[in-house]
This record gives structure tokens, sequence and C-alpha cells, in this order.
């Protein structure tokens, strides 16, 4: 089995690092405002996300990172906010999707990589583009199903 170049060890953890911060930030947001879409049901693919990414660590015999960021996300005041800033997360994981594929030929992780940055631009953002126009539409009509929350940032 090849070794694996700097660029591409930093690339795995990269994107790893990513999908963990990702899921510690829905799994607070699903602490906080309780088990809603798209909240819930991206959380779960983040999960498959980490998974996928951890098969490559030990395929290529790499010490696998715990997640460093239960408790350590940002937690938002209302629905709302939690949405926009995962509209605006989504769009910053394509960015960095788009350079981690850029460090490596290797078709394995080049296929991970590939399946993360399409979830995340074809399903995940859409997701939360709605979500965040809902929000928006209910605060609007002052019908909105998940009350708004304070003392958080």
């Amino acid at each position: 089995m090849d070794t694996l170049s700097v660029a591409e060890v930093r690339a795995l953890n990269e994107a790893l690092d990513d999908e963990y911060r990702s899921w510690a930030t829905y799994d607070q947001v699903i602490a906080d405002f309780g088990e809603i879409p798209p909240f819930s049901n991206i959380r779960e693919a983040e999960a498959r996300h980490i998974e996928a990414l951890r098969t490559l660590f030990v395929r290529y015999a790499l010490p696998v990172p715990p997640n460093p960021w239960s408790g350590k996300v940002v937690r938002y005041a209302n629905l709302q906010a939690a949405c926009e800033a995962s509209v605006k997360d989504e769009i910053a994981n394509g960015e960095m999707y788009a350079r981690l594929l850029k460090t490596t030929q290797r078709p394995d992780i080049l296929n991970v990589l590939r399946n993360l940055q399409a979830a995340s631009q074809q399903r995940h953002l859409s997701a939360f583009q709605r979500c965040a126009q809902r929000s928006a539409d209910s605060a609007d009509s002052g019908t909105g199903r998940h009350g708004r929350r304070r003392g958080r940032e």
C-alpha cells in the first residue's frame, strides 16, 4: 500500500474535522430546538460522512482522531439564525472540498471527497436554504413554530 503524501493526510484530517464540527453543530441545534428537520436528517448524514472518512483513515493506517467539537460549537438564539448559519457553512464546505480534491489523484479518496461535496452542495445546502426561508416566512407572519430563545449566541 502506498504511503499518503503530507497534503493527502492534511486533506483527510481537515475533511474529518469539518464533518465532526458539522455533526456537533447540528447535534447542538437539536438539543436546543428539538428533533427538527433538516437538522435531524442532516446530522445522520454527517455521521455517514464521518464513517466514510474513517474508512479511509483505517485503509491508510492513519490514527483516527476523536471528535473535538462536542460542546464547543456556536449556539444560536433561534432556528432562523441556525438555518442561515448552516447555509453559509454548507457553501464554505463545498469550497473546502473543491480545494481538497486538488490534493490527490487516488481514486478512493477522490470518490469519498466528491461524494461528500455533492451531498453538501446538492442536498444539504438546499435543505438549509428552505429552512432559512421557512423560518423567515414564519417570523414575518408571527406564526413561528419554534419560539425564539434568548441569551444564546
